[in-house]
């Protein structure tokens, strides 16, 4: 398998938060090359992977690709907030995950606060990661001189 991206262990999910998930949602399997979800989708919830590799990216930043494995959960800003994925998650092996939809991961985040701010946790690092990546395509946009409308095309 190539190398792709950094290996990112700040989605990581503690014993107690992938109790509560592996409870409330869905296993899954996705064969490699498969996306969880893509950039631009409607949400569906959130991933806990608990096997394989997934490859996080943003469209036309590849330096900015990230490795997820076993115990990340993917899917965090866009669940909260309801918006769209900014992100693609596509699995580089065989993955097994466990799908949470959006309405039964925010009823285990109202009800459990300390799951809550473990979540809020790794949502703001995943929110300043995203900020990073847009702040990047738009001076990569500058600098080949592109022009307002091709840059909103691209964010």
């Amino acid at each position: 398998m190539t190398n792709v991206g950094a290996q990112c262990k700040f989605l990581r999910a503690s014993a107690a938060l992938k109790t509560y998930l592996e409870g409330a949602g869905i296993q899954e399997r996705f064969s490699a090359t498969q996306n969880l979800f893509r950039e631009e989708d409607t949400n569906s919830g959130v991933f806990l992977l608990l096997k394989g590799r997934v490859c996080m990216s943003v469209r036309g930043l590849s330096k900015l690709d990230r490795l997820f494995s076993a115990g990340s959960l993917l899917g965090l800003p866009s669940t909260f907030t309801g918006h769209k994925y900014s992100l693609t998650a596509q699995a580089l092996t065989e993955v097994d995950a466990v799908h949470v939809d959006q309405a039964t991961f925010l009823q285990i985040m109202r009800e459990r606060p300390e799951l809550c701010r473990e979540a809020t946790d790794m949502l703001g690092r995943e929110v300043t990661f995203i900020q990073g990546a847009l702040a990047e395509r738009r001076k990569q946009a500058a600098k080949n001189k592109v022009s307002p409308a091709e840059l909103g095309a691209l964010i």
